[in-house]
């Protein structure tokens, strides 16, 4: 059992996460804005934190960043957002967050994320160097370096490695693709071009791997 600390405004979601993670076995504390995180995590170290970045009062890159400088960033933090931008999660994981989670957060994602937030957490009690060098899988540190490079504003979501090839295939994909689609202002023609498939071929690419091409174009406009 580990002791979770969940950030989010939202009661809805705080509700949904807390009873899945109890189910889980797990002992959750809630907090519904940046004042309640600091306090709890000033009256216990939690195993790992989830933490919403967009709260009234302070958002959570904010709240990541204030306990980085203060020391207080010794266990892993998932972001969760369902507005995020490259830009965000890049500087978030260069603050020290693990991993990001998008809103509305699939079952297995969160408890996939969460078994290796618990098993980082781990190994950071053991020996605390451990948690920076083991942050970011090598797909999540590609697509991030890309984009922090192009400055181009599109969801991120955490590559789970650990799963069938398949999934983790078509999560890659799904990035790789709304990325070139953010990149080229929505234009399939450029698209195409940029990744070497036919437009029938890419619109049919898309809607397989359910990637929204209005919210992409609306995100960029």
């Amino acid at each position: 059992m580990a002791n979770i600390l969940v950030v989010d405004d939202e009661h809805g979601i705080r509700d949904l996460l807390s009873e899945i993670l109890n189910d889980e076995g797990h002992a959750v504390e809630l907090a519904e804005n940046a004042a309640q995180a600091r306090a709890a995590r000033l009256r216990e170290r939690p195993d790992l934190v989830l933490l919403d970045i967009w709260m009234p009062d302070t958002d959570g890159v904010t709240l990541l960043k204030e306990w980085a400088s203060t020391g207080l960033l010794t266990m892993p933090v998932i972001m969760m957002s369902g507005h995020a931008t490259i830009e965000t999660a890049v500087e978030a994981t260069k603050i020290g967050a693990m991993a990001f989670l998008e809103k509305p957060v699939t079952l297995q994602k969160l408890l996939n994320s969460v078994e290796q937030g618990l098993t980082k957490s781990l190994a950071q009690q053991r020996d605390p160097r451990l948690l920076r060098a083991t942050q970011m899988s090598p797909l999540g540190e590609a697509v991030s370096a890309a984009a922090d490079e192009n400055q181009i504003p599109v969801a991120s979501q955490a590559f789970d490695l650990d799963r069938p090839l398949r999934e983790a295939k078509d999560d890659f994909e799904r990035s790789y693709f709304e990325f070139h689609l953010a990149k080229e202002l929505g234009s399939m023609t450029r698209v195409a071009d940029k990744t070497g498939l036919e437009r029938t071929h890419l619109y049919r690419k898309l809607k397989q791997l359910g990637v929204d091409v209005v919210r992409v174009k609306r995100n960029t406009g």
